[in-house]
């Protein structure tokens, strides 16, 4: 999925929100930074963290932003904008996480190309929508803050690292075993022909030419 999560707000102060795919993570405290960090006056604007784009559109005391991969460019995240804005302002008090929910999944699966062309037309016309890193406005603590739910994501990395590794040791040393069982039936096949080579197949005529033998000795 190319939108992630989303959310319509009037300050800092989140009307609704959606997010999509939970296995990656929570976004909720990295939605709340970005959102205290819009300046007050209409604007547009693209923050890059990571391999994440956070982009907004803020009117009227109203901010819709959308969280996406950076897969997913700039035209349809904000199409997805505006339509959540057209939705939002016909009808604010209906306007629920359901409906962006809804909206999202839309836009994820076959988002309409009126939009799309809208949108584009948009970023063309438009030239004071920029995009910043978002370390840039953050300060140590909110960095830390904001990070905290990728560290989460790198550890849950990590444990399945340790599994995978844990099962390449129980791999290895199952193929050891095998080889070390191998090299002892190849060693008492190499006994067993050399020792037939004097005492038959069988290994049964070493006594009987020991027997032969004593019984010459003795006559």
């Amino acid at each position: 999925m190319s939108l992630i999560t989303a959310c319509v707000a009037q300050g800092t102060n989140i009307i609704a929100q959606h997010q999509t795919d939970t296995s990656r993570g929570n976004f909720a405290q990295a939605t709340q930074t970005i959102l205290e960090k819009i300046p007050p006056n209409d604007s547009k604007l693209t923050y890059v963290w990571s391999t994440y784009l956070f982009h907004y559109i803020s009117e009227s005391g109203y901010t819709y932003l959308v969280m996406a991969d950076d897969s997913a460019g700039r035209r349809m995240p904000f199409g997805f904008l505006g339509a959540v804005k057209a939705h939002f302002l016909e009808n604010m008090e209906g306007f629920t996480d359901s409906t962006l929910a809804k909206l999202m999944h839309e836009f994820n699966t076959a988002p309409p190309q009126d939009e799309l062309a809208r949108a584009q037309n948009e970023l063309q016309s438009v030239k004071d929508i920029m995009v910043q890193n978002v370390e840039q406005i953050l300060s140590r603590g909110e960095r830390i803050e904001l990070l905290v739910d990728k560290t989460d994501h790198m550890a849950g990395q990590a444990t399945a690292f340790r599994r995978g590794a844990r099962t390449v040791r129980r791999q290895m040393w199952w193929r050891n075993t095998k080889v070390v069982i191998l090299c002892v039936i190849v060693a008492l096949i190499l006994v067993w022909v050399f020792m037939a080579q004097f005492c038959g197949a069988g290994l049964n005529q070493c006594g009987k030419k020991s027997s032969g033998d004593t019984g010459g000795s003795l006559a």
